[in-house]
């Protein structure tokens, strides 16, 4: 065997890396790991869901394995340097869910803002109307400006949102505020004037806890927040306060990492808190992108010259970057690769 999917692919990538290959797909493999360690011995590329880790200590059953693949995008999950050594490519398509993801920054802002809509999908036909808020002429936070950011910036302009953002680690003179249309401002001044808030942060450990009880001491009353990034990157008692006291009015966060919001934390009997679980990349087109790019640089690594590909990958850095697809792939998605 030479594919082993424990993630599904979308149907017609699947069938075109059939054609082309031995693909055996185990989705159940995901739940047993001692089953999984005896199917990948002799599989030379793995498709993986999202809560399997990849490390030393797996790599040393799959000693034919060319390259571990992922639908979505995470580092955390996959020794990135142990992979370096075995040579294992790993792949992963960094903008597939770009577009989904500021399309649900998007669709939270405005559910946020008019909570009535919220009250009539739970089965509430005859709730009593409740005075929700206009986007177009609101100001909006962009605090943070991972790719799903840019996007999301656009879709506000074109709804007429004056845009004011911040990110810890672009400088306010960086011409990319400008090509975006959002005025660069101090963390400060951010809190106290959006009436919105999206937190999309290229997440490093450093700003854990970034989001304290000093930041969201400047907030604007009646402030709603969205966001994309690790949950970390909020202090849970100093979010909370800010929940309970109106400085926030609501919060809805995707993704969220466990315990975060669980029994016995400050957060966990706010009503004012919505948590889904990583909705924001799970559309059929982020999945057709991301299946289409990850089944082209499969096939492309299997069928490279073994020798080359090792020269390559020996003699290149350990380190992230984007991959382009050929001009033939139609459909497929930009990624990263680490050779």
């Amino acid at each position: 065997m030479e594919i082993l999917l424990v993630d599904q692919l979308a149907p017609e990538a699947h069938e075109w890396l059939a054609e082309r290959h031995s693909v055996e797909f185990r989705p159940e493999l995901a739940a047993d790991a001692s089953a999984l360690r005896k199917m990948v011995y002799n599989v030379r590329a793995l498709v993986l869901p999202r809560k399997l880790l990849v490390n030393q200590e797996f790599l040393d059953f799959a000693p034919l394995l060319n390259a571990v693949a992922r639908l979505h995008v995470s580092t955390d999950n996959t020794d990135l340097e142990a992979c370096r050594d075995r040579k294992v490519r790993v792949i992963q398509p960094s903008t597939a869910s770009v577009r989904s993801n500021a399309e649900y920054l998007l669709g939270a802002t405005l559910a946020l803002m008019r909570r009535g809509i919220g009250a009539s999908l739970a089965g509430e036909r005859h709730a009593p109307p409740q005075i929700g808020r206009e986007l177009h002429g609101s100001v909006v936070g962009i605090f943070g400006l991972a790719p799903a950011a840019h996007a999301y910036a656009m879709l506000l302009r074109a709804l007429g949102a004056k845009l004011i953002g911040y990110d810890p680690a672009v400088h306010h003179t960086a011409p990319i505020w400008a090509r975006l249309g959002v005025q660069p401002v101090g963390l400060r001044e951010l809190m106290a004037n959006a009436d919105a808030v999206s937190v999309a942060v290229l997440y490093a450990t450093r700003y854990r806890g970034l989001i304290d009880d000093k930041v969201l001491a400047h907030c604007k009353p009646g402030q709603i927040w969205v966001g994309l990034t690790r949950s970390s990157i909020f202090e849970p008692h100093a979010l909370a306060r800010a929940l309970l006291d109106g400085r926030i009015e609501s919060c809805m966060l995707d993704g969220a990492e466990a315990g975060f919001a669980s029994r016995g934390t400050p957060l966990h009997d706010l009503d004012n808190l919505f948590l889904t679980p990583r909705l924001g990349a799970h559309t059929h087109q982020a999945r057709m992108r991301a299946s289409w790019y990850v089944a082209h640089r499969i096939h492309e690594t299997l069928m490279a010259p073994r020798i080359s590909l090792l020269d390559q990958i020996a003699s290149e850095p350990a380190t992230l970057a984007p991959v382009l697809p050929p001009a033939a792939n139609e459909g497929a998605a930009p990624g990263v690769d680490l050779k």
